[in-house]
């Protein structure tokens, strides 16, 4: 809703929201000027951003196709999912087999009101509002009993939102507990761990980065790709192991995302000559 029309008050209205901001950038139009804003203010200085977001929005085809069709996942739990856009994990999940079930997890109140709306008719299909942060609330929540059946292997999917997980945290335990205590505590051997999140090769660059997104509310943990690696240890990756994700099981034939916003066209292409922050992610599977 790019009109700021005046909706429910729970919808936070006075500062910037990861989902409705990085939903702009897919094309979406669930957002409000100060969404824009922000994304605007982070392009002065690091113009790859728009490019960044759309090469994850991709990754995520690629990755549920593997998931369902190689690995043979049915069940998907979907953390921090943000706003319904096209190729949604569970439209992915259902072309491959139409028996997949999938749970969307959020905190933003937006993404809970538009996911029911698109979600109505679904019955393998749902979206509940709860913290990633703190995953043990959620696993008690009645329609992810419904849906997820932990003894049998489940793909847990942290898209985008790992620099939104800090190390030390007001809420849960820190970032390795939202990443570990379901894949490790309560999923069957043979689930999957999908994950992105923005990095840094450079320290300096990725503070700089992290403090413009945090100093507007939204959280932001800046890491360098072998912390992220840290966080997995235990876990098999899956060929090509972790990556910039235009560099895992690239696809040129997979279908396309959303126009660009026309104000964001000047930025498309960036990542071809400028890579100071980029994606970083892949797939890991439980032994």
């Amino acid at each position: 809703m790019t009109s700021d029309e005046t909706i429910e008050t729970s919808i936070p209205l006075d500062r910037p929201t990861s989902a409705r901001a990085y939903g702009w950038m897919l094309g979406g139009k669930d957002n409000y000027a100060i969404d824009r804003e922000i994304i605007l203010h982070v392009l002065e200085g690091f113009p790859e951003c728009v490019d960044i977001a759309r090469q994850n929005r991709q990754f995520l085809y690629r990755a549920v196709r593997y998931l369902v069709q190689e690995a043979g996942i049915r069940q998907f739990l979907d953390l921090g999912c943000g706003l319904p856009t096209d190729n949604n994990v569970h439209q992915v999940a259902q072309q491959f087999d139409p028996d997949a079930r999938v749970v969307y997890v959020d905190i933003d109140p937006i993404v809970l009101a538009h996911g029911r709306a698109l979600l109505a008719d679904q019955q393998s299909t749902t979206v509940i509002t709860a913290d990633m942060r703190d995953p043990e609330p959620l696993l008690t929540d009645p329609d992810v009993v419904r849906l997820i059946d932990f003894s049998e292997p489940v793909a847990v999917l942290f898209l985008s939102v790992g620099h939104h997980l800090k190390d030390v945290d007001t809420v849960g335990a820190g970032a390795r507990h939202a990443l570990r205590h379901i894949i490790d505590t309560v999923a069957a051997p043979g689930s999957h761990i999908a994950f992105s999140q923005v990095v840094s090769d450079d320290p300096e660059i990725g503070a700089r980065f992290a403090a413009q997104l945090d100093g507007a509310g939204i959280p932001w943990q800046n890491r360098i790709p072998a912390e992220v690696d840290a966080l997995f240890d235990g876990l098999e990756p899956i060929e090509p192991g972790f990556t910039n994700l235009i560099d895992w099981r690239p696809d040129p034939d997979q279908p396309p995302l959303e126009p660009v916003p026309e104000q964001l066209l000047s930025y498309v292409g960036t990542t071809k000559t400028r890579t100071e922050v980029y994606e970083y992610g892949g797939i890991l599977r439980k032994p």
